[in-house]
């Protein structure tokens, strides 16, 4: 959310500056930075620093497209080809990933730094007004569970291979970093830590935020609880993720969410339409749609075209679909024309993805809360033009699923928790998992580098 510039001042403090790999050369503050005890003395001063983390959640290494280009990239199976002359997200969809990978190293980087800055606002809460505490709290506990939620799924294991209760986790860091000292080379946590430590985050802020927040594209109460029916649904909680998802619909239904008319009037939208249940703000003035520079083509804001899409993936819809119609032929190679706006938000959840998965739950469950899971399909299928299942099979929510949501950063998640391979890898291969960043390896001598690297 690139938003309130004059905010943005109060993102830069030197509290987020001295991270895992943080050496004390990067200790001098900048002219342009603030100490804490200035950021973090008012209510209106720690209410700025919540908007900085919103803004470094909304950076090009995070949620503005680089985090959903690099899971596209490994979940590539070929569906999709990389044909950008960039060498970092080549290798990432090669699955022959340097340490020293820049994507890689920025990622790790500007997620640590997010979660940096949300700690800082939750040691200064007793600060803020009395009123506005627990929405807060909730945002700043909202946004390190899904930053931390990202980071496990590219630096870790998938969470069903192995020993969860060895290392082989993210580092977890609760408190603020303001300086370097023996404290600051924290060791890697277990997996099962580590999502205990999203699911606590998110349970804690599903129970803190109000059902809407006065601005509209920050988090509520739905957001968090649709971001936690996701941690449970690949952690393969189906009961709680069941349970969590259905409660994000009923209260969204009951806030005038759902889906939009038309498949196509989801996409390259200035603002969030009733189906966003969380996106990143695009403006001329300030954002970056990273999805559109290497999705798109020049006529619409991006580069040259550098993800092609490919025919194994376009097979797999039935005549009549209106998903396809959204397809085009660009630069020589078929696009998705889900990036088209160099400006339009950028999609990270959205109300679709909730009722398909509450009805993969409920298929798994042999339930039907809320829903059946026929009815919750059909509302996709109905969109895309498509005629009703019935008694629909898991594996049939499942296309649906992958259909619904192509190309918009979740298909690695989906390849892992459903163990299947991508381009001949299988879901738990060491080649599937990021390595730990080089810097962070030569800063911090606690670390412990993923297998493979």
């Amino acid at each position: 959310m690139k938003i309130l510039n004059k905010f943005l001042i109060a993102s830069f403090l030197v509290l987020s500056l001295g991270l895992i790999g943080c050496q004390k050369g990067l200790d001098l503050i900048p002219a342009q930075d603030i100490a804490e005890e200035v950021a973090l003395n008012s209510d209106e001063n720690v209410k700025a620093v919540l908007i900085g983390a919103y803004d470094r959640l909304s950076s090009a290494d995070l949620l503005a497209g680089s985090i959903q280009l690099s899971s596209e990239l490994l979940g590539a199976d070929g569906e999709i080809r990389w044909a950008g002359t960039f060498n970092a997200p080549r290798e990432i969809y090669n699955k022959q990933i340097l340490t020293n990978n820049s994507d890689v190293t920025a990622n790790w980087l500007d997620g640590y730094n997010v979660i940096n800055v949300a700690n800082n606002v939750l040691s200064a809460i007793d600060v803020v007004d009395a009123d506005d505490q627990d929405r807060v709290e909730g945002e700043a506990l909202f946004i390190r569970g899904i930053t931390y939620y990202y980071l496990a799924m590219f630096y870790t294991k998938p969470y069903a291979s192995g020993d969860v209760n060895n290392d082989g986790g993210l580092p977890l860091i609760l408190s603020p970093t303001r300086g370097v000292n023996d404290g600051s080379f924290v060791s890697r946590s277990s997996r099962k830590a580590t999502w205990d430590q999203i699911k606590s985050d998110l349970q804690a802020a599903v129970n803190l935020l109000p059902e809407e927040n006065p601005t509209r594209f920050l988090a509520s109460k739905v957001t968090a609880q649709a971001f936690l029916s996701r941690v449970y649904l690949q952690l393969a909680e189906y009961q709680n993720a069941l349970t969590t998802v259905n409660d994000a619909i009923t209260l969204a239904e009951s806030n005038g969410m759902g889906l939009v008319s038309s498949y196509a009037n989801v996409f390259n939208n200035t603002s969030n339409t009733q189906e966003d249940v969380f996106a990143i703000q695009v403006n001329t003035q300030d954002g970056t749609n990273i999805m559109n520079l290497f999705f798109s083509i020049p006529e619409f804001g991006g580069r040259d075209g550098d993800v092609d899409i490919l025919d194994k993936h376009l097979d797999q819809y039935e005549a009549g679909d209106e998903r396809l119609d959204l397809f085009f032929d660009g630069n020589g190679q078929m696009r998705t024309g889900k990036w088209n706006n160099q400006f339009g938000v950028v999609n990270v959840l959205r109300m679709a993805e909730l009722y398909l998965i509450r009805a993969e739950c409920n298929r798994r469950l042999s339930s039907a809360v809320g829903a059946t899971p026929d009815e919750d399909v059909n509302l996709i299928r109905d969109r895309a033009g498509l005629g009703p299942l019935t008694n629909a099979t898991l594996d049939q929510i499942l296309k649906e699923r992958k259909l619904e949501l192509a190309f918009e950063g979740i298909r690695s998640y989906d390849i892992k928790r459903l163990q299947l391979s991508a381009d001949g890898f299988a879901w738990d291969s060491d080649d599937m998992t990021f390595p730990i960043p080089q810097r962070e390896m030569d800063s911090n001598p606690n670390l412990v580098q993923n297998s493979g690297y």
